[in-house]
């Protein structure tokens, strides 16, 4: 790849620098904590439900509050950085999150806990588009991928800790009366202010500064942090329209349907099952609630590692596809087949976890790779957001239509999120893997020899 303006070695060939390490921690705990200021709620309104009077509308309404805010939250942001750039909203947005979280303490009123809910997942989804960003842009192409993976299962170890750091904490709490939830709430302070310290002194992304046409400032950063020897990768995108409304374009629509679509039909089972947990357990007769989250959340890391690992070996879309189809066929077993054995649906369920789990990998993976660098934040904001109408409707809704409808007609939704997103990924989904790009380029090549 040719170098822009001097001779050296493209930054994106480098090896792992201290520079990588630097991007790749904070912003790792950003995504630990993100999962754990989502994940507590959960926990948490177990023990709200009685001190706040909590009916069934306004756990959902508190428990999706987080969700809805992520859609604004990330919208905004990936429009922002594309504009103005990654560093400052890396620092800005965790340290809004630790004074956020510290405050739910002090609340009583339902509706201020429902309002600083969303904007905690405000804070949480620019968290998600800035770090996605600077992450994908500052780290070298050839464990660009892997790292991408990681990303995800840093995001579900804060979601699962939330857990067992919330049973902890409740455990603890016996002289804490009608308090012990706010306690369990708040903890993710603690984690905010830990991801704050490791972000102070993050530079910004250079492919930023070059798409801004500001490659003095971008090659000034190449030197300070990996040395004079390495240089500028060709600008390929040179000139292209960084609008908004470019995602629309005949050019990207398909990628940006793509993106919205499948992360929106993950993440509403996700966040719909895993958060009232409890719920769906009893509505299947699965027996103890914290035993069988325990197993949930479990192999939720379990599918996540797993993912990790084959993520980087089958294409992108078989990916996708496979694992919406086995999920649905999975919880559409679950769903018809009520009466089984409390043993035989303990495995079902920790095999749903699995097959849910290694689908969230490609969250984080796909969809930097679906849009160039001038649009990569908004179109990344705008990906999480739309995949935050399914995840705040689906969390808001679950307990409502369970106590309505049952659990058949709850689940049976979620098959059919699921069944909807991979037939929009089997129509649309284009292969971004370099490694099966490169195959198929390939076989193109042998083929038009081969007629000529």
């Amino acid at each position: 790849m040719a170098p822009v303006g001097q001779n050296g070695i493209s930054f994106e060939d480098a090896p792992f620098f201290p520079i990588h390490k630097k991007v790749a921690v904070g912003t790792f705990m950003g995504q630990v904590c993100d999962g754990y200021v989502l994940g507590i709620v959960g926990i948490a309104l177990t023990y709200a439900t009685g001190p706040l009077g909590l009916n069934s509308y306004w756990m959902g309404l508190v428990g999706a509050g987080a969700l809805f805010g992520i859609l604004l939250g990330s919208l905004l942001t990936g429009i922002v950085i594309d504009r103005l750039g990654r560093r400052a909203a890396y620092a800005f947005v965790t340290t809004f999150t630790l004074i956020l979280s510290v405050g739910q303490f002090f609340l009583s009123d339902p509706k201020l806990l429902v309002a600083v809910r969303f904007l905690l997942g405000m804070c949480v989804g620019a968290d998600y588009t800035v770090g996605v960003a600077l992450l994908s842009e500052w780290t070298p192409e050839k464990i660009r991928t892997k790292m991408m993976s990681w990303l995800m299962a840093a995001w579900t170890f804060g979601y699962i800790i939330s857990f067992f750091a919330g049973l902890l904490i409740a455990s603890m709490g016996g002289d804490m009366g009608d308090n012990g939830w706010r306690w369990i709430i708040s903890s993710s302070a603690v984690i905010a202010l830990v991801t704050l310290i490791v972000r102070l002194g993050t530079p910004e992304s250079p492919a930023f500064l070059v798409s801004k046409m500001r490659v003095d400032e971008a090659l000034t950063l190449v030197h300070k942090y990996l040395g004079q020897n390495y240089a500028l990768p060709a600008e390929k995108e040179k000139g292209k329209s960084a609008s908004f409304f470019r995602l629309f374009s005949p050019e990207l629509w398909r990628n940006t349907l793509t993106s919205g679509t499948f992360f929106l039909c993950q993440v509403l089972p996700f966040f719909a099952i895993s958060i009232f947990l409890p719920v769906v357990v009893k509505g299947l007769h699965l027996g103890n609630p914290n035993a069988s989250g325990m197993l949930y959340n479990g192999f939720t890391m379990v599918g996540v590692l797993i993912g990790i690992m084959v993520a980087d070996k089958i294409s992108r879309r078989g990916y996708l596809l496979w694992t919406f189809y086995g999920a649905a066929l999975i919880l559409t077993v679950m769903t018809v087949w009520q009466s089984m054995p409390p043993v035989l649906g303990l495995v079902l369920l920790g095999a749903f976890s699995t097959v849910l789990a290694i689908a969230i990998v490609a969250e984080w993976l796909y969809p930097p790779e679906l849009f160039p660098t001038e649009l990569r934040g908004s179109g990344i904001g705008l990906t999480i957001a739309i995949s935050r109408i399914g995840a705040g409707m689906g969390t808001w809704m679950l307990p409502v239509v369970m106590e309505q409808y049952g659990v058949t007609v709850t689940l049976g939704c979620c098959i059919a999120t699921l069944v909807i997103g991979g037939l929009v990924c089997q129509v649309f989904a284009p292969e971004t893997s370099p490694k099966f790009i490169k195959r198929m380029s390939a076989a193109s090549t042998s083929v038009a020899y081969a007629k000529g």
